[in-house]
Formats: structure tokens, sequence, C-alpha cells
């Protein structure tokens, strides 16, 4: 959520920021509506807190008249509290409404832009930050995954979409292992960079969705629930950045205990919508997939180093993997929503000859922290500082496997089992049966 002083002090820096972002005209006019909304509330709210002063010494002149016994006058008088009390009341009613209005369309608007932020149209314009370790070009054909593991009966589509539907999988025997394999390697990895793992739910009432930017911008991407929780509206996660984050909705934090760093392994579940006829086949688009999330809480002055240092985290996942990557900058037309700045890790899968997204680490500064007012005590003293966030996956379980099939793929069918997994999977080898 944008701050509403610098709405009003310096609006065209706005409207600068979502012309780089290539704003719609909707979101133009939202932000004059919302300017207007906010003069409006405060020439609203100045005419009530006069007329309440007015009232006040109104009120002491009755009592000073009705002493000195000139009761009509003190009757006429009254008459004026009576009349300024429903003034009063009807400006309360519209202070309201336009409070209401105003936090619906701070909603509607996107976080500021780093200055960092590459401006560009698409993911072509993205930056390159660096890349790691060399693309991998067999000298046999390299099958994509879904057609690789189809054939040796690894993956069953088919029988998912009976169970549930198009974009659902089935894994079976050792690439299920593998998978979960993939999550407690993650997991651990994390708690040795200083993560505190914790199980979080997988259902979440509006509030959480409100305070990291989900809601209501990307309802059409969620599964909503037909029962309510806790009387709001309940949706199923579509990333553990969501229930994790939320952690510390409504709190105001000492600012000895930040940073704090947690990891979380969940179940998503997107709609995907709007996104038809790509990625129809495998694992690549799912409506159900597996993910480790990285999520950090912390102040402002610290917000860039350790955003960088959770994008490193990530990267070295990919490294011990032996998995060819590059991170890019996304530039202002391709950069999400809520975020100020992000880094893509991109895997480079062999069978796709293309590098392909595996995580998106993104510092978002104050903007969730606003949303859900979470805030922190400065130990100097002083009134409470909105923290900043920062989450990025660590990784996305089901590309990462995608990434092991296509890279670590023999010219028999067989799949290696990179280095750092072979303890958890007692193998060395996928073998074809």
């Amino acid at each position: 959520m944008l701050e509403r002083n610098r709405l009003i002090s310096d609006p065209e820096s706005v409207r600068k920021n979502l012309k780089m972002r290539r704003a719609g005209e909707e979101m133009f006019t939202d932000l004059e509506r919302l300017i207007e909304c906010i003069n409006t509330r405060r020439a609203v709210q100045k005419e009530t807190d006069q007329l309440r002063a007015n009232r006040k010494s109104l009120s002491k002149k009755i009592g000073q008249l009705m002493k000195s016994g000139q009761r009509d006058e003190a009757e006429q008088i009254k008459q004026q509290v009576r009349d300024q009390a429903e003034k009063l009341q009807q400006l309360d009613h519209r202070r309201k409404e336009l409070e209401s209005e105003e936090y619906d369309l701070l909603l509607s608007l996107p976080n500021l832009l780093d200055p960092t932020v590459p401006e560009g149209d698409s993911d072509e314009h993205n930056e390159l930050v660096r890349s790691w370790g060399e693309p991998i070009h067999p000298d046999f054909p390299v099958l994509e995954h879904h057609n690789l593991l189809h054939k040796i009966q690894l993956l069953d589509s088919e029988r998912a979409a009976k169970v549930a539907g198009t974009r659902f999988s089935i894994l079976r025997g050792p690439i299920a292992k593998l998978e979960r394999s993939l999550i407690n390697f993650f997991l651990d990895e994390a708690e040795n960079n200083g993560y505190l793992e914790v199980m979080v739910p997988y259902i979440v009432n509006s509030s959480s969705m409100i305070g990291t930017s989900q809601l209501p911008k990307f309802e059409k991407d969620l599964f909503k629930l037909t029962t309510q929780v806790a009387g709001e509206d309940a949706y199923l996660i579509p990333t553990a950045e969501v229930p994790v984050t939320n952690i510390h909705r409504g709190e105001i934090l000492d600012e000895e205990a930040l940073p704090l760093h947690y990891t979380a392994f969940t179940p998503c579940f997107r709609s995907e919508a709007g996104s038809y006829g790509k990625d129809t086949h495998g694992l690549i688009r799912q409506h159900q997939f597996h993910k480790v999330e990285l999520v950090k809480i912390c102040t402002p002055e610290n917000s860039p180093a350790e955003h960088e240092a959770l994008t490193n985290h990530a990267a070295q996942l990919l490294e011990k993997l032996g998995l060819p990557y590059r991170i890019m900058r996304l530039c202002s037309g391709d950069i999400s929503f809520g975020a100020r700045l992000c880094y893509d890790l991109e895997v480079w899968l062999p069978g796709q000859k293309q590098y392909r997204e595996i995580s998106s680490c993104s510092n978002f500064g104050d903007f969730q922290a606003r949303r859900m007012m979470l805030r922190y005590r400065p130990k100097a003293g002083g009134k409470p500082q909105f923290c900043h966030t920062i989450n990025g996956s660590g990784l996305a379980i089901g590309r990462s496997l995608v990434a092991i099939v296509e890279n670590y793929q023999q010219p028999d069918g067989s799949i290696l089992i990179p280095d750092c997994l072979q303890d958890y999977m007692k193998q060395k080898k996928i073998e074809i049966s």
C-alpha cells in the first residue's frame, strides 16, 4: 500500500511509476480519484474538527447563560448545538464513505519501483545480473520432462485428470521420492542458512490475502472456498508467502528481534486464469504444486542486503544441484504488482532449449507491511516504523524436478541423481525398468 502523504505531496512521481509499469488507463483514473478522495476527506475532517470546537464553545456558553438567568438566549444556542450535531452526523457519514473508497483505491495501486529497476515492456527487457554454469547441449535427443516421465511411466497425467481434472499430476515411484527429497534438501539448507522452519495453514482468510497483495487484484487466480473462516472469505494459499508473512500482521515488533528469517514447505494452489494454452503439458504450470518459501522481515536499513542474501541462498541451491542458471533483474513492465525490486532465477532446461523461471526473489519495501500494519519499535526510541518484507522461492519443487530430469537425463532414458540428493534418495540413478 502506498503512503498517503507521498500521493499528495508528490503525485507526479506516482504517475511516473505507473507509466514505467505500463499501467492501464484505469490505474491512472484510480490515482486521480484517490488524490481527490484524500483531499476531500481531509477537508471534511477539518470542517468536522472546527464544528466540534465551535459546539464545545457554545456548550460552555449555554451554562454561563443559564447561570445568569438568560434562558431564552440559552435555548437559542441549544438549537444551534442541535443543528450542529445533525451536521456533524452528516459529516461523519461522509468521512466514512470517503475513507472506504480511499482504502479500496489504495489497494488497487501497485508498489513504487526501486531506482535500479530497468525500464521495459516485457521479459525481453529484463537485465542479466549474472549467470552460473554452462547450458547443457547433449549429443543425443533430450526429451522434455513430461515426455520422458510418461514414457517410463513415472508421471500419470491421465489418471490425475480423472481424479481432479487437467493441470494436475500423479508422480510415481522414484520420481515421487525425488520430489520428497528435494523438499527435505531445501528445508535443511534453509535451516543451515539461519531460517526458522514453520508449518502454516494452507487455508487463509481474506485479510491475509489483502496483506500480501493477492487481493483484490488477483482474485481470479485464486481458489476461493465456499465456506468462510471466522466470518471472512477463505482461500487456498497460492504460496507460503501469504501465511508466513502474515504471522506478524497487526503487530509491533522490537527492533532487536529483527531480522526475522522464516522458511516453510507448503502445497500451493493457483487457478492460472488467463494462462490457457501455456505449458499445458507437464509440471511447469499446475493448479497444485509444492514450494519451499523463504521469507524475511527486517528494517528498511537492512532491506537491500537481506534481499541480496535471500537471492544468493536460492541460487546456492541450484549450484549444489549442478543446474545452470542465470539471475535476471525484472524490468518495470514485467515486475509483479507488489514488488519494489525483483530478481528472477532462471534454470536451463535442455529439453526445451531455454531458461525458465524457477524462483522470484522480491523486495516489497514497506508495501505489504502497510497493508497488514506490521511495524517495529526503533531501539533509539520514537514512534513505530513500518517493517520491510522480502520473499522468494527456495525453490519451486516441481520446476526443480523438471530441471533435474532434463539436465541429468541419459541416452537410455535413465536419470542420474545429483550428488547432494543421493543420501536422501538412497540411490544414484533412476533406472529404466
